[in-house]
């Protein structure tokens, strides 16, 4: 699924295509601009040349001949003019709908010359700004949802302190710190997705071992999901996620790569975070390291044994807040996440440029992370 960034970067390379296609005199178009001035000029030299020799044949003024030119090469102008200017018109038109906030008015674009590539463009500009704005409408709302639960839970466990109803006793004051908990990961979360998404988390990229690095992330996963499976219990609230089993799949085991640790960090831990959430009691989630085809390259994989994801919705399970179609709970002790932890992950890859993505699998679920290793030296 392509992106906000990648749409306009797909939107200026087709319109300096097309700037290009149409920067010289050796590729004007039938019916480009060039062509209607051109022939303007032609036709008026034409009309003031023949005005002329019709005046030497009926020995005819020359003045009367003068203001007749004048006033056809003024008509064929006024005529050329407006086919110019009212598209001009049209797009000035829509250019300040969509400054004022209205985001579906479009630009006629069934001209063949430069304005209706002009009006292409503006008309992609548009679908472009609607739907960001789209998406920022429903960040908002998405947010909101996701921030007011877990307040909510807070403020419900404090009020029933200060009334009295329950005490302020080891158990209740686990259950507000699980819910303290929850909206600082979402908080951490959100901060991690707008550093993402505004450019500002630059790449430290170095060599490094995989199945040490690995290793260690796949421990830290295990002491999270210990550690919340005892503010779970201990609350009172649903299972433990400890019976998942975490296996780790390095080969060759001396296998390298070139990347930045702390990104790549987030990734697998998102994807095995996502891949536990969805696992049945007991299973097994594997992450699967091999060499890629570039020098320093890496090709991941997370699997796990669960429901898995339906191919139509394989397009949509990295966008921000989406849960996917699987219905809840996905496993003892899940609570579905923020669906965020997919969509950082995506965003972290793409800013290695690499590629992530649901393949096929038997069972459960298989996401595949192609890191493109070492830049490639100009020949």
């Amino acid at each position: 699924m392509s992106g906000p960034g990648e749409r306009g970067r797909g939107l200026g390379e087709r319109a300096s295509g097309e700037r290009r296609s149409s920067g010289s005199w050796g590729e004007v178009r039938p019916f480009s601009i060039k062509t209607k001035l051109g022939a303007l000029v032609v036709i008026s030299v034409l009309i003031t040349t023949g005005l002329s020799m019709i005046a030497v044949h009926t020995k005819t003024e020359l003045r009367f001949i003068t203001v007749f030119s004048m006033i056809a090469t003024l008509l064929i102008t006024q005529f050329v003019a407006h086919s110019l200017t009212a598209p001009l018109d049209e797009m000035n038109a829509v250019a300040r709908s969509i400054w004022h906030g209205d985001y579906t008015r479009r630009v006629r674009d069934d001209r063949r010359d430069e304005l209706g590539d002009l009006a292409q463009t503006i008309n992609l500009m548009a679908d472009e700004l609607e739907a960001q704005d789209r998406q920022r409408k429903e960040l908002v709302a998405n947010v909101s949802h996701e921030l007011r639960t877990p307040i909510a839970g807070l403020r419900a466990v404090l009020e029933n302190v200060v009334d009295g109803v329950s005490a302020a006793d080891p158990e209740t004051m686990r259950t507000a710190l699980k819910q303290t908990e929850r909206l600082g990961r979402l908080v951490e979360t959100l901060l991690d997705l707008s550093r993402l998404d505004n450019g500002v988390v630059p790449l430290r990229r170095r060599r490094f071992e995989v199945w040490p690095y690995l290793s260690g992330v796949l421990k830290e996963a295990n002491m999270v999901a210990s550690a919340r499976a005892d503010l779970t219990s201990g609350s009172g609230g649903g299972h433990t996620r400890k019976d998942v089993h975490l296996h780790l799949d390095v080969s060759p085991p001396e296998l390298t790569a070139h990347a930045d640790p702390e990104r790549i960090h987030q990734v697998v831990a998102n994807l095995i975070d996502n891949a536990v959430k969805h696992s049945p009691p007991h299973g097994r989630v594997t992450v699967r390291a091999r060499r890629g085809d570039l020098p320093e390259s890496l090709a991941l994989e997370v699997l796990d044994e669960g429901p898995g994801i339906p191919k139509s919705e394989w397009h949509r399970v990295f966008e921000r807040f989406n849960r996917g179609g699987v219905p809840a709970p996905h496993g003892p002790g899940s609570d579905g996440g923020t669906g965020l932890g997919l969509a950082i992950a995506r965003w972290a890859v793409d800013l290695h440029g690499g590629r992530i993505g649901v393949a096929e699998s038997q069972r459960g679920c298989r996401i595949q992370v192609i890191l493109p290793g070492l830049p490639s030296l100009p020949s």
